[in-house]
């Protein structure tokens, strides 16, 4: 008895560090290709929030790091042109109905939001997923405003006295966006002069 469960671990123990060393091997082949695909991702998401009009470099590479209001690292995504900072672009963060909603907020250097995607959500589709901009141009209509255009107070869903539209039957996702914009505005206007230094 104790010999075939001797027999059985050993080939447990051999199937496990093989599978081991196959997972290994993989990992070490695609992570060239993993870590271009990455950056590929991330180039079109800053290509939609940073107009290529006002850049001369590339904000995948130019990247500042600072913390954000939870203490976490954050990049920051530059667009220069001629030396000086146009526009900066980082993630935000939103809570939606089904969890959190990741975005990339574009701002320029007045302030004033040059574009928002949405990364990743898990909303109910058909409702909540009218924030992605190939289902509709709700996500667009932020594009121009600044955190005093329209006021701080309005910077709020209609249903909770602001001025921003939510979906029928679904309020609670675009109430995370829109607040997630507010606070995102915010941050530029407290980090404005790490954002846009130039070194």
């Amino acid at each position: 008895m104790n010999e075939r469960f001797m027999y059985h671990g050993l080939v447990l123990g051999a199937f496990c560090l093989g599978f081991g060393a196959v997972l290994a091997v993989t990992n070490r082949i695609t992570s060239a290709d993993i870590a271009q695909r990455a950056m590929e991702d991330r180039q079109t998401s800053l290509g939609q929030v940073i107009p290529a009009s006002i850049h001369d470099n590339n904000p995948v590479t130019d990247t500042v790091t600072l913390t954000d209001d939870e203490g976490q690292p954050m990049t920051v995504y530059r667009a220069l042109s001629k030396g000086q900072v146009t526009g900066v672009a980082y993630e935000i963060r939103g809570s939606g109905y089904a969890g959190p909603i990741k975005l990339m907020l574009g701002v320029a250097a007045d302030g004033q939001v040059l574009g928002v995607r949405v990364l990743a959500h898990k909303e109910t589709p058909g409702l909540g997923d009218k924030i992605e901009v190939k289902k509709g141009d709700w996500i667009q209509r932020f594009t121009g405003l600044t955190l005093g255009d329209p006021p701080v107070e309005k910077w709020k869903v209609k249903k909770d006295g602001g001025e921003f539209d939510q979906f029928t039957g679904a309020t609670i996702t675009p109430r995370g966006v829109v607040g997630a914009i507010r606070d995102g505005l915010a941050f530029f206007a407290a980090r404005k002069d790490q954002m846009t230094e130039v070194r």
